[in-house]
């Protein structure tokens, strides 16, 4: 396993214990994954959900992440295509990425 995607792996079980430890939210401003999902057209976007995410975002992701990240709200293709790329930084986010989702969906689902 990668050396980034261990230290991954860390900070989402370190997260996902003190999430369980206390359920009581974070007070934060509104980061760029919150500010995408609230403003997205999909179902799902209230606040709780996105708050929810962003928490997790902020505990595996680099701001920088976050905001490459939120653009997938408005345009599902940048996803796509930063997925497909050979470009060695891209593989990198979308390791990070995938890691950032998979902790979403079982803190936030």
């Amino acid at each position: 396993m990668k050396k980034t995607v261990k230290k991954t792996v860390i900070a989402v079980a370190t997260f996902a214990t003190v999430a369980s430890a206390t359920l009581t939210p974070i007070p934060a401003h509104a980061g760029a994954i919150e500010r995408a999902c609230m403003s997205s057209d999909r179902a799902a976007n209230n606040r709780n959900l996105c708050g929810c995410i962003q928490q997790v975002a902020d505990m595996t992701l680099t701001n920088g992440d976050q905001r490459q990240a939120a653009k997938f709200f408005k345009n599902p293709q940048k996803a796509q295509d930063v997925r497909q790329s050979d470009n060695s930084s891209h593989e990198s986010f979308w390791q990070r990425y995938k890691a950032f989702g998979a902790a979403a969906e079982q803190y936030c689902g």
